[in-house]
C-alpha cells in the first residue's frame, strides 16, 4: 500500500445520485481526493463532479455482481483510504408488503442492502487506512430493532436491521480492530428512497455525515449514529 498521503481520501461505493453523489460532493468541497463508483456511467449524473475532476476517480461497480466486483479490486490495487463508505441500497419494492411481495424482489433487496455490502467490506478492508481509518455503512433508524414501534417500510427495514445485524457479526470476527465501524442513520431525507415530503435534503445530511467522518477518526469500535452524530440503540 501507498504511505502517507495529503489530505484526505475516501471510496464512496454508490455516488450516482442521492446520499451517495450528495456526500462525495460535500468531501470533495472540504477537499478530499474521493473514488466515487456507480453501477453505470449512463445516468450517473457525472455533469455534478466536473468542478472537482481533478479530486477525483469515476469508476463503474455493481455490488450485486462478483465479477465487477473482482475487476474494481484490481483497479483500486495500491490505494489506501481514510473512508470507505458503503451507501448503495435500494428502497422497499414499490406498494408491496410482506403479504404481497415476490421472493425474487425479497432476495434483491436483502441481496442489495444486506449481504453484498458485507461481502464488498472483506474485500475493502485491506484498503483502509491503519488507526485513523473508518468503515461506514449506510443504515437507517428504520434498521434498529429496538426502536422498531410503528412497522412504517416493514421490508426496508427489515433489510436494515439484517445490514446491523451483519455488520456487528463482521465486526467480531474480522481480521484486524484497528479502525473504526459506523452505522450510519443518514435521517429522513428528500432521496428517491425518502419521497419528496421527508424532513431534510441531502445537503443537511451529508454535510453532518461527513462531520461525523472527520471527527471520529481513530475512536475505534463500531457505533451506530445518525447523521448528528447521536447514538441510536441497536
Amino acid at each position: 500500500m501507498n504511505g502517507e498521503v495529503q489530505g484526505k481520501s475516501g471510496l464512496i461505493i454508490g455516488a450516482s445520485r442521492g446520499l451517495g453523489r450528495g456526500l462525495s460532493l460535500e468531501l470533495l468541497q472540504r477537499g478530499w481526493t474521493i473514488t466515487a463508483t456507480v453501477r453505470s456511467v449512463r445516468g450517473a449524473g457525472c455533469e455534478a463532479y466536473e468542478a472537482h475532476h481533478g479530486q477525483l476517480t469515476m469508476d463503474t461497480l455493481d455490488i450485486n455482481l462478483p465479477s465487477m466486483i473482482d475487476a474494481f479490486m484490481c483497479r483500486i490495487e495500491g490505494k489506501l483510504f481514510d473512508v470507505v463508505f458503503i451507501v448503495a441500497g435500494v428502497g422497499d419494492p414499490e406498494g408491496k408488503t410482506v403479504e404481497t411481495v415476490s421472493s425474487e424482489d425479497v432476495v434483491h433487496l436483502i441481496m442489495t442492502n444486506a449481504i453484498s455490502p458485507i461481502r464488498l467490506a472483506h474485500r475493502l478492508l485491506p484498503y483502509i487506512r491503519p488507526e485513523t481509518g473508518i468503515l461506514a455503512f449506510m443504515s437507517s433508524f428504520l434498521g434498529s430493532v429496538e426502536a422498531n414501534t410503528t412497522g412504517v417500510s416493514s421490508l426496508y427495514s427489515a433489510s436494515k436491521a439484517a445490514l446491523n445485524s451483519l455488520t456487528r457479526s463482521f465486526v467480531a470476527t474480522m481480521p484486524r480492530q484497528d479502525i473504526t465501524v459506523l452505522n450510519i442513520h443518514p435521517g429522513w431525507v428528500r432521496t428517491s428512497i425518502g419521497g419528496a415530503t421527508a424532513d431534510i435534503d441531502v445537503e443537511t445530511s451529508v454535510a453532518g455525515i461527513a462531520d461525523i467522518l472527520e471527527a471520529k477518526a481513530g475512536m475505534g469500535g463500531q457505533h451506530f449514529l445518525d447523521y448528528k452524530g447521536n447514538a441510536i440503540p441497536w
